[in-house]
């Protein structure tokens, strides 16, 4: 079916005004399908984990009946092991793309510290979501503020928890596996399997805590800000408002 453009005769001026705003969006393509598949696993994985891993640490009460019939903390172990391996695997694989894909795909893995204007941008987008100024600057990727907090409270606190995880894990699996041979040191450089399990559980609470603030930025930045942010890891495409 074919469309026409309204005659300007024919539109009245609040469709006018619509026409013209709907005219002054731009689209960019910023994120490719890989980036935003492992967005996604990623999320999915995370929220297993930090559900098991609660749960892990704060077992249920004690289910009535012969512990034979039950293996619900089994279960639970392997939802949070299986949830680990795919989190460590999705990291490898985007770190390949970051090395294949295009320079967005990057940006998860540096950010210019030593640039003065990376730093002024970033503590505008601070005074953004402090209320201090009336709208942000656009930006095709993550904004800078963003690309920092992903780098720096994401990737760094992501390497802990797997290498830490897998120390547990080689530690369960016994000497001479290759999670106890890879992962061993760990333990004994945190001082005991303890000392491990509770800044292992540490970092999951920072997780939780840099997850909701994330939701927050991403939502507020697609009903505040000047650019798309949720839709954008759900197509590709960054659009751009005014």
């Amino acid at each position: 079916m074919s469309t026409t453009t309204p005659h300007p005769a024919h539109v009245s001026p609040d469709d006018a005004l619509e026409l013209q705003k709907g005219q002054s969006i731009r689209s960019v393509y910023v994120y490719e399908a890989p980036v935003r598949l492992w967005h996604w696993i990623n999320a999915l994985s995370i929220t297993v984990l930090c559900v098991t891993g609660y749960f892990i640490g704060q077992p249920l009460p004690t289910v009535a009946g012969e512990a034979s019939a039950h293996y619900v903390m089994g279960y639970i172990r392997f939802a949070h092991f299986a949830a680990g391996y795919i989190m460590a695997v999705g990291l490898v694989a985007r770190a390949y793309w970051a090395l294949v894909g295009n320079h967005h795909a990057k940006e998860l893995f540096w950010v210019p510290m030593f640039q003065k204007a990376y730093w002024r941008e970033v503590f505008n987008m601070l005074r953004w979501y402090l209320f201090l100024i009336p709208k942000p600057n656009q930006y095709v990727g993550h904004n800078p503020l963003a690309r920092f907090a992903m780098f720096a409270f994401y990737l760094m606190l992501s390497i802990f928890m797997i290498v830490t995880g897998f120390a547990l894990y080689g530690e369960g699996s016994q000497m001479g596996s290759w999670q106890e041979r890879l992962f061993g040191w760990v333990i004994p450089l945190m001082g005991q399997s303890q000392d491990v399990h509770t800044w292992h559980r540490l970092g999951m609470w920072g997780i939780v805590t840099f997850v909701l603030l994330h939701i927050y930025a991403a939502i507020r930045e697609d009903i505040m800000g000047r650019q798309s942010i949720v839709s954008t890891m759900i197509s590709g495409h960054r659009t751009f408002k005014e």
